[in-house]
């Protein structure tokens, strides 16, 4: 295993991970149903399945 020769600063360190974090999901409204989902994903509306404000699966009568 490689060692390191030099302890590495905490300044340092941080520098590097500086760009590691958590962001919010981009919401859209589908402007067929009206809800808010996320981006590039199908969502459920009453039992269907939606997907680009297109219908994709009717959910199932009971």
């Amino acid at each position: 295993m490689a060692h390191p020769k030099r302890k590495i600063s905490k300044t340092r360190r941080d520098k590097r991970r500086t760009n590691i974090k958590a962001h919010a999901p981009v919401l859209a409204t589908c402007p067929t149903t009206g809800t808010v989902h996320v981006y590039h994903r199908a969502y459920y509306v009453d039992g269907d399945l939606y997907y680009k404000g297109k219908l994709i699966v009717k959910g199932e009568e009971s």
